[in-house]
């Protein structure tokens, strides 16, 4: 599609959005769904925050009951206890499961 035209000149393009539906808890609570075995580093690039972020998220979704680590070698593996409720009023009569269904599907276990 050809870029529109506003008094004779072409429109910039639209601005790009800077904020996402989900936090970054959810986003890294998505990618444990997806592969428990992730390391921070990982976390981090794929989330696009720092190493110490993602750390301290994991921390927070530990202490809240969200996720268990098991350490596994010289890595950790992290289970998400499905049936905890979301936090929020608005969505806690949903449980993190729902929320990873809603994004993933019937793809992960």
């Amino acid at each position: 599609m050809p870029p529109k035209k506003k008094n004779g000149k072409v429109a910039p393009p639209p601005p790009v959005a800077t904020w996402t539906f989900l936090t970054n808890h959810s986003h890294i609570l998505l990618c444990l769904a997806a592969d428990n075995s992730l390391r921070v580093r990982d976390l981090a690039d794929k989330v696009g925050i720092t190493e110490r972020a993602v750390l301290k998220i994991l921390g927070e979704l530990e202490s809240g009951g969200v996720i268990e680590r098991e350490r596994d070698g010289r890595r950790n593996r992290y289970h998400i206890r499905r049936h905890v409720p979301l936090r929020h009023p608005i969505e806690q009569h949903r449980c993190v499961g729902d929320l990873i269904a809603a994004v993933h599907g019937g793809r992960h276990s």
